[in-house]
């Protein structure tokens, strides 16, 4: 376990010394970031400007679903994307033939070997419009506490489905459209689940568990979720973080090597 703290701190210390050397894309990451946050804004005060609101779900209560959504963005943008959209590249040329060779995980190499700084924004926008959110509504800071545990098992969930998309590149090299499906299907969440209509609920709750990454984390920092769901957060990214380890383990069974 040691090992694998000094190889990670030796990754990110690297991969933030050579996204520094491009300072003026942080100025543009935070304008983007900004300008879709301002959108998602927007969107939701389309729905409550008229006193309509989301059945259960109060304007602030709403914002706080909203702000969870632009921690996920921020999540993905700053350790997902840069590495696991990679995998895809590792295939064609051949160079997940050097990573193979390694005296660690792969897995662990692929999900951890660079990050980018530029999702920052993202995670700061997020934590802000969480913590207005949450002083309007008088929430405790054991509130947050308690918001942690299925927020992260939220993220442990994406990260396992992004990876598996990444590794049916070793069958389907050209994925990039799996993987943006993904995403848009992800934009689900930055309303509550209750938006939708019944079947879509079905859908994003236990096909693309959208609810578990968004709603859930919410519903558990108003204190108004039954334990079940948190166990249920729990027990699925368990599921899908070591069905992730299977299907890698399978799919290089498929691997052919730049070798052979």
């Amino acid at each position: 376990m040691q090992r694998y703290w000094s190889v990670l701190k030796l990754f990110w210390s690297t991969a933030i010394a050579a996204e520094l050397e491009y300072r003026l894309n942080f100025l543009v990451a935070a304008l983007s970031s900004l300008g879709g946050l301002l959108g998602s804004l927007f969107g939701l005060f389309l729905f409550y400007r008229t006193g309509y609101q989301f059945p259960g779900w109060t304007w602030e209560e709403a914002l706080i679903v909203l702000g969870i959504f632009t921690l996920l963005q921020g999540f993905s943008a700053t350790f997902l994307a840069p590495n696991l959209n990679k995998i895809v590249r590792q295939v064609e040329e051949g160079t997940l033939d050097f990573v193979l060779l390694k005296p660690i995980s792969s897995q662990f190499w692929l999900s951890t070997r660079t990050l980018s700084p530029w999702g920052l924004p993202d995670l700061l926008f997020g934590l802000i419009i969480v913590t207005y959110a949450g002083v309007r509504l008088g929430l405790s800071p054991i509130a947050y506490v308690v918001a942690l545990p299925p927020l992260f098992f939220g993220f442990l969930s994406l990260y396992s489905l992004w990876f598996m998309l990444g590794a049916t590149s070793i069958w389907f090299v050209k994925i990039y459209n799996v993987t943006e499906v993904l995403r848009g299907l992800l934009e689900a969440g930055r309303f509550p689940i209750v938006a939708y209509p019944v079947a879509y609920r079905v859908f994003l709750t236990f096909i693309i568990p959208v609810a578990f990454l968004t709603t859930i984390p919410a519903q558990a920092l108003l204190g108004r979720i039954e334990w079940a769901w948190v166990m249920g957060s729990v027990l699925l990214a368990i599921a899908l973080l070591q069905a992730s380890r299977w299907f890698w383990r399978f799919a290089l069974r498929f691997y052919t090597s730049a070798s052979s």
